[in-house]
């Protein structure tokens, strides 16, 4: 076991998509209302972090928009736009009730007089069956926020939170600049609550049962259960609930690696690379991870293949990234493509002259200088790929093959790489 069954208790009762009394049999009915702020309260104490990728702690986005005057929104993020992840999508495909119920309780402690569940265009499934979810809610007479359902455009930047309040005020879904907090001036200008599909059902646990149910499961510093998306070389693919510190080895091993693998990537395209051998043993968990420069991202992580090459799999991702990036800033439209061609170039063994060197410069001026974390992402998957794979980039500056193509069985897509649609759009905002 890798931890106990909390988000995916009713995931193993229903075997498929829990309707509303099957959830309220699993976790009971939804709990009355409290005071604003007694659930902000609460979720600080139980702990409970952001499961998008960020880690912020989730307390304090709760607070921070209850001290706002006025009517607030909240905006439940559903768009995973992280090709490597599918927790999201198996957590509302299975549990959609136990995250609408921690929107509803979110949005009843900020004073919050709607929710919006943002989910992408690519899954139109999904938005069906979530807002069939809403209608046995309305039939049922189950919480007092109206909650709607949106299908946003889906790039790798859609998912950001100020994508997200750009689009729902009637915008593109592409991330705001400047510093202005969705907490302060979000959807429509009000103050927003905008949160993980998973922490909102973290939300709806600790609601019923408690800060200290909540601690009982994870480490000290970081407590409870996260969901973690296992693939690449491992015979069971697929989504995890571990507690939050269970070793990345012993995670692997729930979805059964493979022998051979020699790299995993951990947190995801804006994750970083390491020798598996070296991390197997550490916790996944923010804090813990931050010590090798990695961190749990939105609970990837790929095994990969010791006859796959892995700066053509960082290459591939990398010209993607590019792809995806909103264009609103010079890092996003001219050095992404820049480093994902000298990655090109690195990955075939067709360097051209000073690469080495063009791309470390490049690399070090990129951080911090976009609109947006994209740029920031891209550049710490290219830098851990080049530490982790560091004898295949010699060889391959070298023109010589690498230790998979030595091997005779390099290969290449482990790592999901998705086509954008022809005339794939960022605006039709919620509000034109």
């Amino acid at each position: 076991m890798t931890g106990p069954a909390r988000l995916t208790a009713g995931w193993q009762r229903s075997g498929g998509s829990a309707t509303l009394g099957e959830h309220q049999d699993c976790y009971g009915p939804l709990p009355g209302r409290a005071r604003p702020g007694a659930l902000a309260q609460a979720v600080a104490e139980a702990g409970l972090t952001g499961r998008g990728g960020a880690g912020f702690p989730t307390g304090i986005k709760l607070r921070a928009v209850g001290e706002h005057r006025g009517r607030a929104v909240v905006v439940a993020n559903g768009m995973e736009g992280e090709p490597a992840s599918l927790k999201d999508q198996a957590l509302l495909s299975r549990a959609p009730h136990l995250v609408l119920d921690g929107a509803v309780l979110a949005a009843e402690d900020v004073r919050a007089d709607v929710v919006h569940v943002c989910l992408p265009r690519t899954r139109p499934g999904l938005a069906d069956l979530v807002r069939e979810a809403v209608a046995d809610r309305d039939r049922s007479g189950v919480g007092d926020v109206p909650i709607e359902v949106h299908e946003l455009p889906h790039h790798y930047v859609s998912s950001e939170e100020t994508s997200l309040v750009r689009w729902l005020s009637g915008g593109e879904a592409r991330p705001l600049g400047g510093r202005e907090r969705p907490s302060e001036r979000g959807v429509g200008r009000r103050p927003t609550l905008v949160d993980n599909v998973e922490t909102l059902a973290h939300i709806a646990l600790i609601a019923r049962f408690g800060p200290a149910w909540y601690r009982q499961a994870g480490l000290p510093d970081a407590p409870g259960t996260m969901l973690v998306t296992v693939s690449g070389a491992v015979d069971r693919p697929g989504v995890l609930e571990i507690g939050v510190g269970t070793p990345i080895g012993n995670a692997l091993a729930a979805g059964r690696v493979r022998d051979g693998v020699g790299a995993v990537l951990i947190g995801g395209y804006f994750g970083t690379w390491h020798e598996l051998r070296a991390v197997a043993g550490l916790p996944m968990s923010k804090e813990r991870l931050q010590r090798v420069g990695a961190s749990p991202g939105a609970g990837v992580l790929v095994a990969l293949p010791q006859a796959v090459c892995g700066l053509s799999e960082t290459a591939r991702v990398l010209g993607y990234l590019a792809d995806e990036s909103a264009g609103q800033c010079g890092p996003c439209a001219f050095g992404l493509p820049a480093i994902a061609e000298d990655f090109a170039q690195l990955a075939l063994g067709r360097p051209s002259g000073g690469l080495l060197e063009r791309l470390d410069s490049r690399l070090g001026v990129l951080s911090g200088r976009g609109a947006c974390r994209h740029p920031d992402g891209a550049v710490r998957l290219a830098a851990s790929a080049l530490a982790a794979f560091a004898p295949d980039v010699e060889a391959h500056a070298r023109h010589r093959p690498c230790a998979a193509a030595r091997g005779g069985a390099s290969q290449a897509g482990v790592l999901p790489v998705p086509h954008a649609p022809a005339g794939a759009r960022w605006a039709e905002g919620a509000w034109n």
